[in-house]
């Protein structure tokens, strides 16, 4: 069957059209034309059908960001395989779990990740063959990335539609496991065109690229600045300094931070000057001191909300001046409902659970069909976040459900249930809470709540370096608090809400 809809390569291939000489990726020294993006972008792809990739093949990412990680992503779009990027801060055992749940038949990797890789696609059993990133040449069973430029065009067969999945990004585990977001092409054309809009983005824009690009947020910009033929300027890794520098030399106009990025980027910006006279808006989630710290510093720019997650990003934004407390408004082509547990929508000003339709929404979890129709029952993606409407349509975010006790520091996600199950694990707690407590630096931390084994003895830096040799080290709790014994309901079960009212250090 074919399909004449639009794809992310048709996106390419515009702006090759469109914007030939224009700079389209600057990463270091490589500056590469949106004219050369789309001939790389077709080397790869007839490299990659050569080796054997077939559509709807998986392909995973262990890499820090950069140029040959975009030119694999816009093959595989021409071509309809499938990319699943892994967070690199990840423990080996969570890698693991991501290859062996998405069966990828090829591995690529940046030359920092090429062994921590290689370890991983031995337990997964579907992995074929290890390309690297950056490579000068064969290395024992990798191959340089460079090998699949072959100098062929690969004509296109209609067959790639824009419905077609594209990416699987792995959220946090709620019961332990991390489930995989699958996501079209045309859920990410629409998230950068919705982001496109929400910060007035246009030709002359151009992305400083702070976020790692396995994060939703990271692609999605790229994706929305290349929409509008744009510059995307990639950073490997975060440098508050280089940030500084780059937005000076490349005139960068927009960011996306978390914390506490902001906050280290205004700390180097006090030292060192810069000109950062071109930055127009810098959008995330920050604290209120930090962003009029970054207000203060930069009175041209602004600083806008940004609320969304892996299954739909973006949901809401707004700047930070314009309706003090809010999340924003939705986005364009974004519905919002506030539902009850029943699944009724309550009226306008009251609590429930946050609720979206939009195209942007995902297609569902992989191989969960459980979880994904749960998600999606009575026709509406359910965030699992709690927050109201006010009259003017603006939304607030008033916390999580209970079954999704989600922690966020630094912008990344930790699930309690993941960190208590490995705290359980050590031998000497018998109990314990996790629970996410303010935090000056990450706006949010891990705190652990124990109750020892009657005649154990364990340290708290020892906990939390165990907890670091199991999973991500951003999962570790930043604090551990050992007591006698944790309040429970009725049922005997740990009373969460108690323990948050006890230990968090609000009442």
């Amino acid at each position: 069957m074919y399909s004449c809809d639009f794809t992310i390569y048709d996106m390419i291939a515009r702006n090759a059209a469109l914007y030939p000489g224009k700079s389209a990726i600057v990463y270091g020294d490589n500056r590469i034309s949106f004219s050369g993006f789309q001939k790389l972008c077709d080397r790869c792809a007839a490299g990659l059908m050569k080796e054997g990739i077939d559509f709807g093949d998986r392909i995973a990412v262990l890499s820090s960001n950069n140029d040959d990680f975009l030119i694999l992503c816009g093959a595989a779009a021409k071509i309809g395989a499938i990319i699943v990027p892994v967070n690199y801060r990840l423990g080996q055992g969570e890698v693991e779990y991501i290859l062996r749940d998405s069966e990828p038949k090829y591995i690529f990797s940046s030359k920092e990740y090429r062994d921590p890789a290689r370890e991983a696609s031995l337990c997964a059993g579907s992995i074929r063959k290890h390309f690297v990133f950056k490579a000068d040449m064969n290395e024992g069973d990798f191959i340089p990335f460079e090998t699949l430029l072959l100098n062929g065009k690969l004509t296109e067969s209609g067959v790639v539609s824009g419905g077609h999945a594209y990416m699987i990004v792995h959220a946090a585990a709620v019961g332990g496991k991390p489930r995989g977001c699958l996501l079209s092409q045309a859920n990410m054309l629409a998230a950068g065109l919705q982001m496109a809009h929400m910060f007035k983005l246009m030709s002359s824009d151009c992305h400083i690229g702070t976020l790692p690009l396995f994060h939703i947020g990271g692609f999605s910009f790229f994706i929305a600045v290349m929409h509008q033929g744009g510059k995307n300027v990639i950073m490997d890794r975060f440098d508050p300094l280089l940030v500084l520098k780059l937005t000076d030399k490349e005139h960068g106009t927009f960011l996306g931070t978390f914390p506490p990025m902001l906050a280290a980027i205004l700390d180097a910006q006090e030292k060192q000057f810069v000109d950062t006279s071109s930055l127009r808006v810098v959008t995330g989630m920050d604290s209120p001191d930090t962003i009029q710290r970054f207000l203060g510093k930069n009175p041209q720019a602004a600083f806008c909300s940004l609320y969304g997650q892996t299954e739909a990003m973006p949901v809401s934004s707004c700047d930070v001046e314009e309706k003090a407390g809010s999340i924003g408004l939705p986005a364009v082509m974004t519905r919002v409902a506030i539902f009850d547990a029943l699944d009724r929508e309550v009226p306008v000003g009251g609590q429930g659970e946050i609720c979206v339709r939009s195209p942007s929404v995902f297609l569902g979890y992989w191989n969960l069909e459980t979880d994904t129709a749960y998600t999606f029952r009575n026709g509406w993606h359910h965030t699992g976040d709690r927050g109201r409407m006010d009259e003017e349509g603006y939304l607030y975010y008033s916390g999580r459900n209970p079954e999704k006790e989600l922690i966020k520091p630094g912008g990344e996600n930790v699930y309690p249930a993941e960190v208590e199950k490995v705290i359980l694990s050590h031998g000497s707690v018998e109990e314990v809470a996790v629970i996410g407590v303010p935090d000056a630096e990450w706006g949010e931390a891990v705190q652990a709540v124990c109750v020892l084994k009657k005649g154990s003895v364990v340290g708290a830096a020892e906990l939390i370096e165990f907890v670091a040799s199991k999973i991500a080290r951003y999962k570790k709790p930043k604090h551990v608090l050992f007591v006698e014994n944790l309040p429970k309901t009725a049922s005997g079960e740990i009373n969460r809400e108690e323990v948050k009212k006890l230990y968090s250090g609000t009442k």
